[in-house]
């Protein structure tokens, strides 16, 4: 069993901040990423949590991300908020986005969010979280670099590709929240897998000639196996076009890898539509979701998308999180 410390959230964010700040980020671009990175470990997804730290600080010294890349914001039509990321991180971008997003959103009904030359922004279930927060549905989509190979197949065309959507609720969390990628299981699971020497189970990856294999580096060399076949590669292209070809981001293809210190920036893109329910269903969004979510949670033993992050998250405010010893001492490391 791996030795693990329990850190409060709080915590989390100061040594995840100080990690940032220490290989050459702006205060203000590691401040957004470690706050979500202390969310990310809140929900429980610790391969996305202080794990990806060291992968940060790296990119930032090898120049994969510029870590004092300021964000530029441009308004093309009243509905459409554009923020190029500059190659800097993507939470900086997408609080730029956000700050115009919401209040669009809000005023005109519906409002989208176009980021490109980004980066990996880490849980997409994190930031569509919090335009439920402010009352709005809010839609996320993201590419990444190639890693699923089309139906039929070997070579990878695009990313894992999440998507997410999150509902606005009544107590401040919400009502619903999907996240998840066009792939099985997140790449970085694989990874983690191959840090630890751990093999994967079946069904998680294929390796270069699209068979399956249960060695996480084969898999790595390989490709994706895409959740649910034919139709995996579909939500992947669906979300291709969306977050790359709407954006003006880097294809999948063409990006460098999220991994490694090689190829430069990926300059990948995220793509968010913000709603809101009051202006297409003003009586009756709340009952709708409501009777959906009554009808999942009356079968004994059903649970909701986003249920098991949700208690963690709770849990973990008031009882911090337990984290690997191994990955403390190499970010503390990197700090003193």
């Amino acid at each position: 069993m791996t030795d693990t410390r329990t850190l409060t959230l709080a915590e989390i964010e100061d040594l995840s901040f100080r990690a940032l700040v220490a290989a050459g980020t702006s205060e203000a671009n590691a401040r957004p990423l470690a706050q979500a990175t202390a969310a990310t470990e809140a929900d429980g997804v610790a391969s996305h949590g202080l794990a990806y730290i060291p992968i940060y600080c790296e990119h930032v010294q090898c120049g994969k991300v510029d870590g004092l890349a300021e964000p530029i914001l441009s308004r093309p039509k009243p509905g459409v908020v554009a923020v190029d990321a500059a190659t800097g991180f993507a939470h900086s971008a997408i609080d730029k986005g956000f700050d115009a997003l919401i209040p669009a959103a809000r005023e005109q009904g519906v409002a989208v969010l176009a980021i490109r030359n980004s980066y990996n922004c880490g849980v997409l279930g994190y930031h569509t979280y919090r335009l439920a927060q402010a009352g709005l549905v809010g839609l996320g989509f993201t590419n990444a670099p190639a890693s699923i190979a089309p139906s039929g197949g070997s070579k990878p065309v695009v990313g894992t590709n999440p998507f997410s959507i999150a509902v606005p609720g009544v107590d401040g969390e919400p009502a619903l929240l999907i996240d998840q990628s066009a792939s099985t299981i997140a790449k970085s699971e694989v990874m983690k897998h191959a840090r630890e020497g751990k093999p994967i189970p079946v069904g998680w990856a294929l390796d270069a000639d699209g068979n399956p294999t249960t060695d996480p580096e084969v898999g790595l060399k390989g490709s994706m196996a895409p959740s649910g076949g034919y139709k995996g590669v579909g939500v992947a292209v669906l979300v291709e076009l969306l977050a790359a070809a709407l954006t003006g981001a880097t294809l999948g293809i063409n990006a460098s890898p999220f991994s490694g210190t090689a190829g430069g920036p990926p300059k990948t893109g995220q793509f968010f539509i913000a709603i809101d329910p009051g202006a297409t269903a003003p009586n009756a969004f709340e009952a709708g979701v409501s009777g959906l979510v009554d009808a999942i949670r009356a079968q004994e033993g059903a649970h909701l998308p986003g249920d098991g992050r949700r208690a963690k998250r709770v849990r973990a405010r008031t009882e911090g999180v337990p984290v690997s010893t191994a990955t403390l001492t190499r970010i503390e490391a990197m700090v003193s």
